[in-house]
């Protein structure tokens, strides 16, 4: 693993100008394309309460994609180094977030992850790796609201 400092560019290209740019509230598309490097463009809006397209992909879309994919990358790697093997993940998360006319902020974020490891393996010690994998989660380190898992272990039937 490297250490140290690892820097992310990314570009948010606004492709919302209907003409008038924002000239009121209610004149303007909300739509965006975020690129970074080669990667496949995301198309990107605001979330559908504020105007946006509810078939693109929100900020708060995103940042509950962004604790799940980190949380799953620390859960296999952990469970890699400790001979357990995973056979399925998936996690239906949910962001909670607060609005008002001062400010919105997210309250929490839950994660459900549910995964299937090889029958034989142990389920205690795949459920326990679920609380490391939340504590070296570079998201879950680096927000100012609880993101909490509640994990299901099974094991593959033989």
């Amino acid at each position: 693993m490297a250490y140290g400092e690892h820097k992310y560019k990314v570009t948010v290209q606004w492709t919302g100008n209907r003409g008038s740019g924002t000239s009121g509230y209610r004149d303007y598309g909300r739509d965006h394309l975020i690129t970074a490097g080669g990667k496949p463009a995301i198309p990107g809006s605001s979330d559908a309460a504020f105007l946006g397209d509810a078939n693109r992909w929100n900020p708060e879309d995103l940042l509950v994609a962004s604790a799940c994919a980190c949380h799953k990358l620390w859960y296999l790697h952990l469970c890699a180094d400790a001979g357990i093997v995973v056979l399925e993940y998936r996690d239906d998360a949910e962001g909670t977030m607060l609005d008002s006319a001062q400010q919105g902020r997210f309250a929490e974020i839950v994660l459900r992850p549910h995964v299937v490891i090889q029958a034989g393996d142990d389920v205690e010690q795949a459920t326990h790796l679920h609380h490391v994998a939340h504590e070296k989660c570079y998201i879950a380190n680096s927000v100012n609201f609880p993101i909490l898992c509640e994990p299901v272990v099974e094991t593959h039937a033989r």
